[in-house]
């Protein structure tokens, strides 16, 4: 079926200062998120493997590095588990709560990793529970972004969607800027002994900070008016999650198809890249990072730029322009970076995110418009989710195999290429969803 409904959304905030605590709500959730992940997709491909897989790293340094990147993905496998609860939730109960409750168990697993243990201390325990904070920050993952995207494309005006469908996702650039520019900072002014001992610990407690100002900021934001509308006519559905998978089990699948590529292309970016420039290319890591930090910057700005253009020109064309700078950059994009000259390094990022940015800006609108509202929230997340267990959860791990097997980093390009392919067919099969209505439909 198709996700049209009668009724179309509110045409907007109320006020300007509703749209900003909207805009605002939305946006840092999805900030501290990723600002929790980066700091550990980044310290995984330098760090964690020796603190909490000492033995293994000391006798196979190279399936240490790989076991540490599988921590990463190990974290996705329960964004589907978190998007089914977070998504029946936040059809019944309305998208606020739910958001509310991402955001404190993100921040309380993130916090948690920053106090544990290393293997010198507790032996096979720190790595034990080290996974375990990684499935706890993956559960509330895959319930955070549905919620946010939710909250800012329903309170958008029709020919905004898109601009608004934004804001939750350069909360991926934010917390990468965030991120990469402390670990920065703390490499740049503290002994590597100091960095390894204690340093490490620093970026994960201080998300404590960014959870309660997360908190303050969503406390105050009014809940969707499609929810609303929907709570009104006393139709919300009693069994979301069924209902989904009878009638929008399609949707579910296009919704992963489509996201695929752009996560897996994301995680080279968050963490491979910067391992394979600091351990196979010897680069400075201090230059690696602030070569990372400025590519965020661009990937900030080309997410803008790309929800902008999808309420211009479409979410399908959007899209389709986003992946073909993708698959076009791939090869030359690891010429760039072989040459291990950090201005090129740069450079080929910078570039890489301007089709990670096109593919990246549309898709809280097309979701949104693929479903409807009464099955919205938990088809957005676990189309969400899965696309991101089959895209990033293994991409950088599936990246350092291929570079150690291969031994031609051309070989995890022709990987990324693929997946374009296969997320490019994904949208043109969703076909075009701008300008559909978004309200309560009567099945």
């Amino acid at each position: 079926m198709t996700a049209t409904s009668s009724v179309d959304a509110p045409s907007g905030p109320s006020s300007k200062r509703e749209e900003r605590r909207v805009l605002a709500g939305t946006l840092v959730g999805t900030t501290i998120e990723w600002y929790d992940f980066f700091i550990f997709a980044q310290l995984t491909a330098t760090l964690l493997g020796p603190l909490f897989l000492t033995p293994l790293n000391e006798s196979n340094p190279g399936l240490a590095q790989i076991l540490s990147f599988a921590t990463i993905g190990i974290s996705f496998l329960f964004r589907p588990l978190g998007a089914f609860v977070a998504g029946h939730l936040g059809d019944r109960l309305g998208r606020k709560a739910v958001l509310v409750m991402t955001l404190v168990l993100m921040g309380a697993a993130t916090a948690l990793i920053g106090l544990l243990p290393s293997y010198s201390a507790i032996g096979a325990w720190a790595p034990v529970l080290l996974i375990a904070l990684r499935v706890m920050q993956g559960f509330s993952a895959g319930g955070e972004w549905g919620g946010a995207a939710l909250m800012a494309v329903e309170h958008a005006p029709i020919s905004k969607r898109g601009l608004f469908g934004a804001y939750p996702q350069i909360g991926v650039p934010i917390g990468m800027i965030l991120a990469t520019g402390l670990l920065t900072m703390l490499k740049s002014n503290m002994s590597d002994a100091d960095f390894t001992n204690w340093g490490w610990r620093v970026p994960f407690l201080l998300s404590v900070v960014l959870i309660v100002v997360g908190y303050m900021i969503r406390r105050a934001v009014g809940e969707s008016p499609v929810f609303k509308e929907i709570a009104q006519r006393k139709a919300e559905s009693r069994a979301p999650l069924g209902e989904l998978f009878r009638k929008n089990s399609k949707e579910v699948v296009l919704a992963a198809l489509i996201f695929i590529a752009n996560n897996a292309a994301g995680y080279l970016l968050i963490a491979f890249f910067i391992s394979y420039a600091n351990k196979a290319l010897k680069m400075p890591s201090a230059q690696v990072l602030l070569a990372t930090t400025v590519a965020s910057f661009g990937w900030l700005i080309f997410t803008m730029v790309g929800g902008w253009l999808s309420d211009k020109i479409g979410r399908v064309k959007t899209f389709l322009a986003g992946y073909a700078i993708v698959f076009a950059w791939m090869i030359p994009l690891f010429a760039l970076i072989d040459t291990k000259d950090i201005f090129l390094y740069g450079t080929a990022l910078f570039v890489l995110t301007i089709g990670l940015g096109l593919s990246y800006g549309p898709m809280s609108a097309m979701y949104a418009e693929m479903f409807p509202a009464q099955v919205r929230y938990s088809g957005i997340s676990i189309g969400y989710a899965l696309g991101s267990v089959l895209g990033g959860a293994f991409a950088p791990m599936i990246a350092q195999a291929l570079l150690d097997n291969t031994k031609w980093s051309g070989s995890v390009g022709i990987y990324i290429m693929v997946l374009c392919v296969i997320s490019g067919a994904g949208v043109v099969l969703a076909k075009e969803t701008k300008g559909r209505h978004l309200g309560f439909s009567a099945h």
